[in-house]
């Protein structure tokens, strides 16, 4: 396994984040368990989950799955980096959401007790509240991070004005302030690239790609379309918007010799300014396929042939002015 440092962080996480949106809804309890176990074997540290992960299961559901993981023993909690999320509506009752104060603390508390852990690693503000001042949300995650509930704060989703703003304020503060943003990132979605990246480097972010595979559109889709097999419904549509790039890239895949999920993950990876890309597997194939795509180096022909298929915006303001 390979790692890096998070951000401009001194802890060091896998080049891999396990996403854990799956486990519930998708992947069985007992397959979850051997997915992390298997995860651990291969040295991957970093995993990430949310509080509102699996609520068609009930709230919380994932996280009490991987809690009830950590409770096997072993080490498991020891040799995780481990990161949850706050923001999501968890109930009907106002204040059950969103960013204030009271909110933080009391998700907080509950993902805690969910998670069968003392501390989260990495507590991240799944979306930005733009009805809540910095101030109370700094004071908040300040108090949480001075009780040992929380050690590092990172956000998920925000515009690279957000980001700027919130470390600004924090650094008024003495506080560290956002060490990573979690945002959609993949060759088909690249507009962070023009803002949110360019934050990111400048305030010593980590970039956490989420969905790198496109939600299976990067997946190798049109095979298993023409094998007859099922994909979601957001998935054909995005084929069918995007038909002719995916003929193109899964056609370059196979001159390559690699599939198309590897490549996809293998081309984040390549990225200077990503941490870890957040594989999602709902089973043990699609997490070694992730695994695999570590050992996968692509050359300056292959990411020109990449950019060509997949065109990424440029840089602000280059990417909409002279």
């Amino acid at each position: 396994m390979q790692y890096t440092h998070l951000g401009r962080t001194g802890l060091s996480v896998s080049r891999l984040c396990l996403g854990t949106m799956n486990f519930g809804p998708l992947t069985t309890g007992e397959d979850s368990f051997a997915i992390m176990d298997r995860a651990r074997e291969e040295g991957l540290n970093f995993f990430d989950t949310a509080n509102v992960y699996g609520r068609e299961m009930g709230v919380g559901a994932t996280e009490e799955i991987v809690g009830n993981w950590f409770a096997e023993g072993g080490g498991r909690r020891e040799d995780t980096v481990l990161a949850t999320k706050v923001y999501g509506q968890m109930g009907e009752k106002p204040n059950e959401s969103r960013l204030s104060a009271l909110h933080i603390r009391r998700a907080c508390e509950e993902s805690l007790r969910r998670l069968k852990t003392d501390t989260i690693d990495l507590y991240q503000m799944h979306h930005v509240d733009r009805n809540t001042p910095w101030e109370e949300i700094w004071q908040a995650m300040e108090r949480l991070v001075a009780e040992g509930k929380v050690l590092y704060v990172g956000s998920s989703n925000f515009a690279g004005w957000h980001i700027a703003t919130a470390n600004q304020v924090a650094a008024k503060r003495n506080f560290l302030g956002l060490v990573c943003e979690q945002s959609k990132y993949h060759l088909a979605e690249r507009r962070i690239e023009m803002e949110v990246i360019p934050a990111c480097e400048e305030y010593g972010l980590g970039v956490i790609p989420w969905s790198p595979l496109a939600g299976g559109a990067l997946g190798g889709v049109l095979g298993k379309l023409e094998e007859g097999r099922r994909v979601s419904e957001w998935t054909q549509k995005t084929v069918e918007k995007l038909r002719p790039q995916i003929e193109r890239y899964e056609a370059l895949c196979e001159k390559i010799g690699e599939s198309p999920a590897i490549v996809a993950t293998a081309w984040l990876l390549s990225r200077p300014a990503v941490t870890a890309p957040i594989i999602g597997p709902r089973t043990m194939e699609q997490l070694e396929d992730a695994i695999h795509a570590l050992e996968v180096t692509l050359t300056e022909e292959h990411l020109a042939a990449l950019d060509e298929i997949w065109p990424g915006p440029g840089t602000a303001p280059e990417a909409y002015a002279w």
